[in-house]
């Protein structure tokens, strides 16, 4: 019986080729050809007939609007007019009040959400009994619609049966109702509470999933250092995950920018103006037909969106960044 030399043994494994090429060989990619790629495209044809057909010509379309005399009260005059819609919808003497509203919209919702998100965030992380039960019925409210929820708040805050005014009677912090959705002075106010408690949802879902990313020998060394809670929370939480809570900001910033539901589902928009935001404000001047004053504002929405979109870009640039650093 013949048995290799350790020599030969090693020369052949040495010289031959090495284990496991042959596997390699076998999932290398196969090659791209003409007629590979007719058959991708083929496949991607009607998503994207869809997408065109349904998204960028109505896009395009409505752009056009912004620059012609388009009201549905006399379709006989679409002539071109440039930027006289712009103009129309700059001097108009409620859009100082909606540009204000919106501003007010935006950052008297995110701060407040942001702040009770993250201590939700914070306490959900602990481990305690009936967790998964809280977290349900916190996480509950994202599930339902905008326009729901303002239909909601809106029974809540009516002025005659409504709880809210019931509640703070018992409470004795008020002797009558109050007409929040009525007057003028309060119902920006009233929006703004319902859209805190439909938005802390959001905050408190993905600042909880990046805290659980947070190591736990981080507050094990903190511990030992004699850290406090505070010390702890700004120096090795927040910095930690503090790509994510800007994500978090810029994305939850585009969404209450562009979110019409709620306020039309509590007050429409009133009293007198007083709760429109530029998007309420863009569909209310479309129902009332004058569609190139409302193709105008538009174009205004989406221009302002795409600033907050290049911030959005770049945090998540340098999310990548860092987790490439972490990886090296």
């Amino acid at each position: 019986m013949k048995t290799a030399s350790p020599g030969r043994s090693r020369s052949s494994r040495k010289g031959g080729a090495p284990p496991g090429h042959g596997a390699e060989r076998g999932r290398r990619k196969p090659e791209f050809t003409s007629r590979r790629g007719l058959l991708i495209a083929a496949f991607m044809a009607p998503a994207a007939i869809f997408v065109a057909v349904f998204t960028y010509y109505p896009m395009i379309a409505g752009s056009q609007m912004a620059f012609r005399n388009w009201n549905l009260t006399d379709l006989s005059d679409t002539s071109w007019v440039g930027l006289k819609n712009f103009r129309d919808v700059f001097t108009d003497p409620t859009w100082g009040t909606v540009l204000a509203n919106t501003a007010l919209w935006v950052f008297g919702s995110i701060v407040p959400q942001l702040v009770i998100g993250f201590a939700l965030a914070l306490w959900l992380r602990r481990r305690f009994r009936l967790r998964g039960l809280y977290q349900a019925l916190i996480f509950f409210p994202w599930a339902i619609s905008g326009f729901l929820i303002g239909i909601l708040f809106r029974w809540l805050f009516n002025s005659e049966f409504g709880v809210v005014n019931d509640l703070l009677q018992k409470a004795g912090l008020i002797d009558e109702p109050v007409a929040w959705l009525a007057d003028p002075d309060k119902a920006m106010f009233a929006v703004l509470v319902a859209n805190v408690w439909y938005g802390v949802t959001f905050f408190a879902i993905m600042i909880l999933a990046a805290l659980q990313s947070v190591p736990d020998e981080l507050y094990e060394a903190a511990a030992l250092d004699g850290a406090g809670k505070v010390r702890t929370l700004f120096q090795i939480t927040i910095p930690y995950i503090r790509v994510t809570l800007a994500l978090t900001v810029l994305l939850r910033i585009i969404w209450i920018f562009n979110f019409p539901d709620l306020i039309f589902g509590m007050t429409g928009g009133g009293p007198n103006n007083e709760t429109h935001i530029v998007t309420t404000w863009m569909i209310k001047i479309t129902q009332q037909g004058d569609y190139g004053r409302a193709s105008a504002l538009g174009l205004v929405v989406v221009a302002i969106l795409l600033v907050f979109a290049v911030f959005f870009l770049l945090a998540t640039r340098e999310k990548r960044d860092d987790k490439r650093e972490v990886k090296s």
